[in-house]
């Protein structure tokens, strides 16, 4: 009976020390995937270039975007009333399309909605005041 009783105190002592193992090396992964950066929006996709995201948008390989090739992007269709004032900034010429240099200077302008991050931009309470905190209530 003691023999048993030993192998199984061995078997449990393997799992446990077998869990361990599994455990230890799943944060080790998940620190390193921590101290990744990750791209603006979060994801797991890098942000295209302006130059893929032309050719992407540039359905018919006219070398122009329209606005209905602009508006059929699936980023578009999550806001279509943004998409439309995004394209109307854009277009700087108003001439009902975009080219790579309207697109180009749209990106290096960093045009982007508040607390979307980036160069130049802050998130909603990052002024450049440090922040006070509120007086305690009396």
């Amino acid at each position: 009976m003691s023999q048993q009783v030993n192998q199984a105190k061995h078997l449990m002592k393997t799992l446990l020390t077998l869990l361990a193992l599994a455990i230890g090396g799943t944060m080790t992964l998940h620190a390193a995937d921590g101290d990744k950066p990750k791209p603006p929006g979060g994801g797991d996709k890098p942000r295209p270039s302006p130059e893929e995201m032309f050719k992407k948008l540039d359905t018919d390989g006219d070398g122009f975007i329209s606005k209905e090739e602009f508006l059929a992007s699936p980023r578009a269709q999550e806001n279509k009333e943004k998409a439309e004032a995004r394209f109307t900034e854009l277009d700087t010429n108003k001439d009902g399309k975009l080219s790579k240099e309207e697109m180009a200077a749209g990106h290096k302008k960093g045009d982007r909605p508040p607390g979307k991050g980036g160069p130049g931009h802050k998130k909603p309470g990052q002024g450049d005041k440090p922040a006070t905190k509120p007086a305690p209530a009396q």
